[in-house]
């Protein structure tokens, strides 16, 4: 049975389409780069379909928009699978797909057969059915179709998802398109990751970066400047070239030291940012080690879902604050800042409690209390598009601004 939702009843079942708004906050999209998770792979069952790892990425990137998941036509039968590593032993409680829209060409249509697998044991492992759904074409936007669960879900660090056949095959070879899978549950606490130390380049891709804990630094292009903090396996980083164009990177460092990621400049659509290591040691850089403090743009600090509670794994991440604030004589303020789901009012509410969380635990560490203030801007000051979750996972950050 198919199960198609418009906003109201995806929030039911604790699913939200990311092209709509809700009153409260969303669950995280855990099948989302912008999360941590990571492609592994991109393959079609004939060999011919010719797909990369970048529809990989494209089905996982926080935007609903379709695209074609292969560069040679299909037939009926053709299948194409994507393996996706997740940061974390996860248990999932619900996958869906959103926009699903025709094409209006006889040569193009939508993928039919969607179905999830995961395992614990690598790609080599064995693999269980974690969800399917026989797709069927949206009558509307803004609707999503939640797949049918397996009962009792394994807790998996891997993730399948294989695509066959189209909803409207007119011609015997066709292209076939996707949206985006969406994936919410449990998952455990990602560890920080330690890898974004050293040089990458790539086809367009020229980046050096030095990481102290959760701070880092870089420089990118030659010598346009970025900054930016680790939240467990990701790394979201910002930089301004010498006209002062910014832009704005999601990374992930892979098992084998190469970089994975998505970049967007001058407010352009996030792409696909891949390098291999080629060097352990950034030479661009001045000797001063990584730093956060007054002026900082800080994405390092998670809470959980919904709260203003403070995650453990963030505490590295609220010393290195305190340390580079402790000898301040300047007044600061800690602003908080959401993403555009959920109603302005609710976003500015969290976004203050979320900030005084934070200024509470630099009170707790030993910054005088009378000295720092808390204030939440909501969803007020984006400083990325709101349209895809990589955007919106830039736009939840907390900022230091510092006086006198």
């Amino acid at each position: 049975m198919i199960r198609t939702f418009s906003i109201l009843g995806a929030v039911i079942f604790g699913l939200v389409p990311h092209i709509t708004r809700a009153e409260g906050a969303q669950p995280p999209d855990l099948m989302s780069f912008a999360s941590g998770t990571l492609p592994v792979s991109a393959t079609s069952d004939s060999g011919t379909l010719k797909v990369g790892t970048e529809h990989a990425v494209l089905s996982i990137d926080g935007n609903p928009s379709g695209y074609v998941a292969h560069r040679k036509p299909a037939e009926q039968g053709d299948a194409i699978e994507f393996l996706f590593a997740l940061p974390a032993p996860t248990r999932f409680e619900g996958f869906a797909v959103p926009n699903i829209q025709e094409t209006p060409s006889p040569s193009q249509t939508f993928f039919r057969t969607v179905e999830i697998y995961g395992t614990t044991g690598g790609a080599d492992g064995t693999f269980s059915l974690l969800a399917e759904a026989q797709l069927e074409t949206h009558s509307e936007d803004g609707q999503l179709t939640l797949l049918n669960m397996a009962p009792d879900q394994p807790e998996v660090t891997q993730v399948k998802v294989r695509l066959t056949g189209g909803i409207d095959l007119q011609t015997e070879k066709s292209f076939l398109e996707f949206s985006e899978l969406i994936g919410t549950g449990q998952q455990q606490q990602v560890p920080l990751s330690e890898g974004f130390n050293g040089v990458w380049a790539g086809r367009g891709v020229k980046i050096e970066l030095e990481q102290s804990g959760a701070t880092v630094t870089g420089c990118y292009d030659g010598k346009s400047k970025l900054t930016g903090t680790v939240d467990g396996n990701v790394l979201r980083a910002i930089g301004y070239d010498d006209a002062g164009v910014s832009s704005q990177f999601i990374l992930i460092a892979d098992a084998d030291g190469n970089l994975r990621g998505l970049r967007s400049s001058n407010g352009a659509p996030f792409r696909t940012y891949d390098g291999d290591i080629s060097s352990k040691t950034p030479v661009c850089l001045a000797p001063e080690p990584p730093k956060l403090g007054c002026g900082s743009i800080v994405h390092g600090i998670g809470f959980d879902f919904d709260s203003d509670v403070i995650r453990p794994s963030s505490e590295v991440v609220i010393a290195a604050l305190h340390n580079g604030l402790i000898k301040t004589d300047a007044t600061i303020q800690i602003v908080g800042h959401s993403s555009s789901e959920g109603a302005a009012d609710y976003n500015r509410d969290l976004s203050q409690r979320r900030a005084q969380s934070v200024v509470a635990a630099l009170v707790a560490l030993g910054i005088d209390a009378g000295k720092i203030s808390a204030l939440g801007k909501g969803e007020d000051e984006p400083i990325a598009s709101n349209d895809d979750e990589a955007g919106r996972s830039l736009n939840r950050r907390v900022e230091v601004v510092c006086a006198g």
